[in-house]
């Protein structure tokens, strides 16, 4: 591994081209409180802006991946601060969401509320066995504010969506597979390695068209059919020019691996 920096509440290292965060409040189950939040968001900032950054990686240490907000951070807040609180995670969901480097979320273990909305905004979702997920606000009165009510029936349908969120339920990260939010599961003991595997692989390939291609993906889904298939067809006409894909098309006619430059 490349480098290892760590602060007190996160851990980040460099893996080649893969950049992981590791959430480092395993006492609280990775709870969220405003130095990891503000933590989380210079580390997805400005790991988007390193072209040596081909893929980020988000997980959690020990027993739980994010519990939410911290409830006993929160309940010293007052009602400014904490509303205050709530639109930076939001900021930070919109951010993951938008930032150009594919970001993949490795569920370790519990999953709730703003957990559950940070793992929303990821682009991929590899799940431990043991992993459960539930969005939870509703168990202790609480409303999500980073996006649960907008990205979960996008990802898993309204009447499932309504049913998580009304009910507090934690599924299985099989039953979340089943429902469409969970790309994998693998065995708790292989989800470091699985995942690596993966991050490689998303590393090794076009920066600029995977960026591109995120981007008119969560684009289509606020639009009419028809605008998305003109907006499709105009980026496709611009990533023609690219250096990349003249590189890939070169590749392919000499039959080797092809050198990405992401221009």
């Amino acid at each position: 591994m490349a480098s290892d920096d760590t602060t007190e509440e996160l851990l980040q290292t460099r893996s080649g081209a893969v950049l992981w965060l590791t959430l480092n409040r395993p006492h609280a189950l990775n709870a969220l409180t405003a130095t990891l939040v503000d933590s989380l968001t210079t580390a997805i900032e400005d790991g988007g802006r390193d072209p040596e950054v081909r893929a980020i990686v988000l997980t959690g240490k020990g027993r739980g991946f994010c519990a939410g907000a911290d409830l006993k951070d929160s309940a010293k807040r007052s009602h400014e601060s904490g509303a205050e609180f709530v639109k930076r995670i939001g900021a930070l969901t919109n951010l993951i969401e938008s930032c150009g480097t594919p970001v993949i979320a490795a569920i370790n273990g519990i999953t709730v509320a703003g957990g559950l909305e940070l793992v929303l905004s990821c682009d991929i979702v590899v799940a431990a066995e043991s992993a459960v997920l539930g969005d939870a606000h509703s168990n202790f009165a609480m409303f999500p504010g980073a996006g649960a009510t907008v990205r979960l029936p996008r990802k898993i349908g309204s009447n499932n969506a309504k049913y998580l969120m009304l009910t507090g339920e934690t599924p299985s990260a099989r039953e979340w597979q089943a429902l469409g939010l969970v790309s994998q599961v693998v065995a708790d003991e292989d989800l470091h390695d699985s995942v690596a595997l993966l991050a490689e692989k998303l590393a090794a390939k076009s920066p600029i068209v995977l960026a591109r291609m995120k981007q008119a993906l969560n684009d289509s889904l606020d639009q009419p059919a028809a605008i998305g298939l003109r907006y499709e067809r105009a980026l496709c006409n611009v990533h023609s020019y690219s250096a990349d894909r003249v590189e890939g098309l070169a590749a392919f006619r000499e039959k080797r691996t092809p050198q990405f430059e992401g221009r």
